[in-house]
């Protein structure tokens, strides 16, 4: 069940990447010669139009070959041929695709979770809301002179309070009261008083699900971008990087969690593929869009077949540096 929540993982991903790259490559009209998913040893094919479509042995991988993208091509279908701006949506859409899937599973897994309100679901001992008074099931309607809504009001009044306590105006089995409750600072620098809010789900709340998934998606991502500068500044080493095997360990242990935790790592495998296939190096999609900005520059002064030499290159560095963390990885993993 491992290798099957890994490989599905995979597919999905790598689906979603491609499919970006071959529904923009349409949409502009350069021809697509095969739209694959996996790679090595052809298992099945099909072609519809002028395309053909096929499912390959090894899920490491995929592809959009499109007429003229690393050889010369006399075709005004070809990529080579297209704009510049018609070949740069193409390049970034595969990406973008990730980005947005990222997005969506992680807006569906707040949705799910629910949106924290206003009532009390419990109240943490030892912190002032217990000599407040303050019970569960509590609704808290007014902090000091600001109206409550939802948690966020909640949180923003209680850390914009500038005294040692607040006055804290709540609904109890259909009564109004007023509490007084002190305010502690927790281990975080948060002004707190010691309460956690009840979830609830509604379509209302859609929207903000959303808004709270694109926030969560680029939280990971500058995350992300930090990491890989402390890998070009070496505060972190290539051997901390992990490949495809220990990501079959990481999902296994995973998926002893449940399935939010899976598709949580979904999000952040989706965000990780989009942002590193958009570094400047050859092959990747980031190597390809600086390709083109440079031959935006200098015209054919690199042609078609030396930038194709130059991406074959990359995909043999890159294919030497996966085999190294592989054998890493079942040294860890495995050993």
């Amino acid at each position: 069940m491992m290798i099957i929540y890994a490989i599905l993982i995979f597919c999905l991903l790598i689906f979603i990447h491609e499919f970006g790259h071959f529904i923009t490559a349409k949409a502009v009209g350069i021809k697509v010669n095969e739209f694959a998913l996996g790679m090595g040893p052809l298992l099945l094919h099909f072609t519809k139009g002028e395309t053909e479509y096929s499912l390959r042995a090894l899920p490491i991988g995929g592809y959009c070959k499109m007429e003229g993208e690393d050889e010369e091509s006399d075709s005004p279908r070809a990529f080579n041929n297209k704009p510049f701006w018609a070949k740069a949506i193409v390049i970034v859409a595969g990406s973008f695709m990730n980005l947005v899937l990222a997005v969506v599973i992680l807006s569906i897994i707040v949705f799910y979770i629910g949106v924290p309100n206003n009532i009390i679901k419990e109240v943490t001992p030892d912190y002032p809301a217990v000599a407040a008074g303050l019970k569960s099931g509590d609704k808290i309607i007014k902090i000091d002179n600001n109206n409550i809504k939802n948690w966020d009001d909640l949180t923003s009044a209680i850390s914009e309070s500038g005294g040692d306590s607040i006055t804290i105006g709540i609904e109890r089995d259909g009564k109004t009261m007023t509490l007084e409750s002190a305010v502690i600072t927790g281990e975080d620098n948060r002004r707190v008083i010691g309460i956690s809010p009840e979830y609830e789900r509604d379509f209302s709340y859609l929207g903000q699900s959303v808004v709270l998934g694109a926030k969560s998606t680029y939280d990971m991502g500058l995350n992300m971008i930090q990491v890989i500068g402390q890998l070009v500044t070496r505060e972190i080493s290539v051997n901390a990087l992990t490949g495809p095997v220990g990501i079959i360990h990481i999902v296994g242990d995973t998926a002893k969690l449940g399935i939010i935790y899976v598709a949580q790592l979904t999000a952040f495998i989706s965000l990780n593929l989009a942002i590193v296939n958009m570094l400047p190096f050859p092959a990747l999609d980031g190597g390809r869009l600086l390709f083109m900005v440079i031959r935006l520059f200098t015209g054919k002064a690199i042609s078609d077949e030396l930038e194709g030499k130059i991406h074959l290159i990359g995909i043999l560095l890159l294919f030497t540096l996966m085999i190294y963390i592989t054998f890493q990885d079942v040294g860890r993993f495995i050993l």
